[in-house]
């Protein structure tokens, strides 16, 4: 949705090579613990939250591995936990919210002493709230998706 990150690669290594280097594996990030899990045809990355104390938005990130002739796509995805994902959206509402209001009186021609409060409420709203998201949740998918990359030497489509 608003909050997911998606990144694609080819790898020269084979799919059960690939599952065998990150399988269990732990990643720590800002002292919190990530484990590496096999589901089905893919591996998930969950983090272990459970002696958490401070509210932490976090993500779960999965891995899709598909074999193309002598290379392997892998698919990284990561979204927020449903749990998580409440208040973010609540924020990214809110501050809709007030630049429509602002945009509506000022094309009312209500005070602009008013509007143009509206609108800077929801600009400062937003950029702190933009600011915290890049220093927190998104920092935990980019240390992730660098850790997955770092392991298994992939490479973008780009480049590939």
């Amino acid at each position: 949705m608003l909050f997911t990150r998606t990144q694609r690669y080819h790898s020269s290594i084979p799919k059960e090579v690939f599952i065998s280097r990150l399988i269990g594996n732990h990643v720590r990030i800002h002292n919190l613990d990530f484990e590496v899990f096999e589901k089905g045809n893919s591996l998930r990355i969950i983090p272990h939250a459970e002696q958490v104390d401070s509210i932490k938005t976090l993500p779960i990130t999965h891995i899709d591995l598909k074999n193309e002739g002598d290379k392997t796509d892998v698919v990284i995805t990561s979204n927020m936990r449903k749990l998580d994902s409440g208040g973010p959206l609540l924020i990214v509402i809110f501050c809709t919210f007030l630049l429509l209001a602002s945009f509506i009186l000022l094309y009312v021609g209500g005070q602009l002493q008013i509007t143009y409060s509206l609108l800077g409420m929801s600009a400062f709203i937003f950029t702190v709230f933009y600011v915290r998201m890049q220093m927190g949740y998104f920092d935990y998918v980019r240390k992730i998706r660098d850790h997955v990359k770092h392991k298994l030497e992939l490479k973008d489509y780009a480049t590939a």
